[in-house]
């Protein structure tokens, strides 16, 4: 138990990081490609801190699916994604990352990306712990000789 929660709480950590990276990033390139004109007023910076964290949140948590031996990886991939998609896709409406004065197809555009942007980073840590674990068994095999 102690080790599912040490996981638990090292994916949300890991999570909220890189949705705070990935804040700064898409910031640092909106701010260039507005020419040094991007403002955020009402709390506009605070609110998307506060909904970087929850999209961390709502990516980290359900990682712990894959403590899970009895469902297959599909199920465990569509449950973490779809949660952790379906929070961010609410969150980016509430704080303005998708929608406001922008065009429909210019929302579909960000939202897509987006969501393309989450499918590459599960899909690279799907393949650090894959070859983790095949180091690991390749480990296990040779201490068996």
């Amino acid at each position: 138990m102690k080790d599912t929660v040490n996981d638990l709480v090292r994916s949300t950590v890991i999570s909220i990081c890189m949705s705070m990276l990935i804040f700064c990033f898409v910031g640092v390139v909106y701010d260039i490609s507005d020419g040094g004109n991007f403002a955020l007023t009402n709390y506009g910076f605070t609110k998307m801190i506060v909904g970087c964290i929850i999209v961390g949140l709502g990516f980290g948590i359900p990682t712990i699916v894959y403590q899970k031996d009895s469902l297959p990886m599909p199920v465990k991939v569509i449950v973490q994604m779809g949660i952790g998609c379906a929070i961010y896709t609410a969150v980016a409406f509430a704080v303005g990352w998708i929608g406001g004065a922008g065009t429909i197809g210019k929302g579909i555009l960000i939202a897509c990306i987006q969501l393309a942007v989450a499918f590459v980073i599960w899909f690279i840590f799907f393949k650090h712990y894959k070859k983790e674990a095949e180091l690991m068994n390749k480990r296990i095999q040779e201490m068996k000789k």
